[in-house]
C-alpha cells in the first residue's frame, strides 16, 4: 500500500494525493529529514536514543517537529501487531503531535489501559508514572473535525476544547456521534485491526477508565507497576515505530 492511498476500516472514505512529482520529491525530502539516513535495511526509522531524552524536556525544539504529510506506524503488542496510516490533511495538530510521540518512544512498554468491547481501544499513559505526569497537561489545540469516527480510525482521546495530551484511542465500531463533539481522527488502521479487536476488554473502563471519568489519577502515579498488579491481563503496547509500507 503506497503513501497515497490511505483506507478506512467499515468506511468507503479514500484520501488521495494529487501531489505533483516536484510535490513528491519534497515529501521525500522531508521524510528523509525525519527520520535520518544512512539506516541499514528494515532499521527503525525512529528517532536515536537520545531522543528519549526529551520526553523530560515538553519545551525542547522536538516537540514543534512538523509530521509528514502521511506516515505508518507499527504498533507492536501481546496481541500482535497492527499498522496505524496517520494523514495529517485530517488533523494537522493532533498528527503532529502523535508523530512527536511515536519518534521519542513515549508509547513503548505501555499499556492498553481502557478498552470497551464493541466501542474504542484507548492507550497513551506512560508507563513510567515520572513521563506520564509529565506530560498530564501538556496540552495541544483542537483540530477541526475532518473525517468521521468510522471503525478502525484513531484519534486523540479529551475532556474538553484544547485539551488534548497523549491518550489515543481507535474505533471499534463506527462512532459517528463523536464527531459532534469535536474528536477528530488523524488517521486509521491499514492493517491488523482483527488484532486491535482480540485486546483484553475484561476491565472495561475499571482500569482508569477515561479523561473524563477523573479515575485515571492512580494509572499516572503508579505507571505499569499499578497496573500490572491490580489488572494483570491488560495487554501491553510493547514498541510504536515509523514504518515506511504497512
Amino acid at each position: 500500500m503506497s503513501l497515497d492511498s490511505v483506507p478506512v476500516h467499515g468506511a468507503s472514505c479514500v484520501v488521495r494525493s494529487s501531489a505533483s512529482r516536484a510535490e513528491a520529491i519534497a515529501f521525500a525530502m522531508v521524510c528523509i529529514a525525519a527520520v535520518g539516513c544512512h539506516r541499514s535495511p528494515g532499521a527503525s526509522p525512529n528517532a536515536p536514543a537520545p531522543a528519549r531524552t526529551v520526553l523530560r524536556d515538553p519545551s525542547n525544539a522536538f516537540w514543534h517537529t512538523r509530521a509528514p504529510d502521511r506516515f505508518f506506524v507499527r504498533f507492536e503488542t501481546t496481541k500482535g501487531a497492527f499498522v496505524v496510516g496517520a494523514v495529517r490533511a485530517w488533523a494537522p495538530r493532533g498528527v503532529d503531535r502523535f508523530y512527536q510521540l511515536v519518534r521519542s518512544g513515549y508509547f513503548d512498554d505501555s499499556r492498553f489501559s481502557r478498552v470497551r468491547a464493541g466501542y474504542i481501544v484507548q492507550f497513551g499513559i506512560a508507563g513510567d508514572p515520572a513521563i506520564a505526569q509529565r506530560w498530564r497537561d501538556q496540552r495541544i489545540g483542537d483540530d477541526s473535525v475532518r473525517h468521521t469516527n468510522a471503525r478502525g480510525t484513531c484519534a486523540f482521546a479529551m475532556t474538553g476544547p484544547d485539551t488534548r495530551t497523549t491518550q489515543i484511542y481507535i474505533n471499534l465500531r463506527d462512532n459517528p456521534q463523536l464527531d459532534a463533539q469535536g474528536f477528530a481522527p488523524l488517521g486509521s488502521v491499514v492493517r491488523g485491526m482483527d488484532v486491535v479487536d482480540r485486546l483484553n476488554s475484561e476491565y472495561g473502563e475499571t482500569a482508569g477508565g477515561g479523561m473524563r471519568g477523573g479515575k485515571q489519577g492512580p494509572v499516572f502515579e503508579g505507571g505499569n507497576a499499578y497496573l500490572d498488579r491490580n489488572y494483570p491481563r491488560l495487554d501491553h503496547l510493547i514498541r510504536a515505530t515509523i514504518v515506511r509500507a504497512p
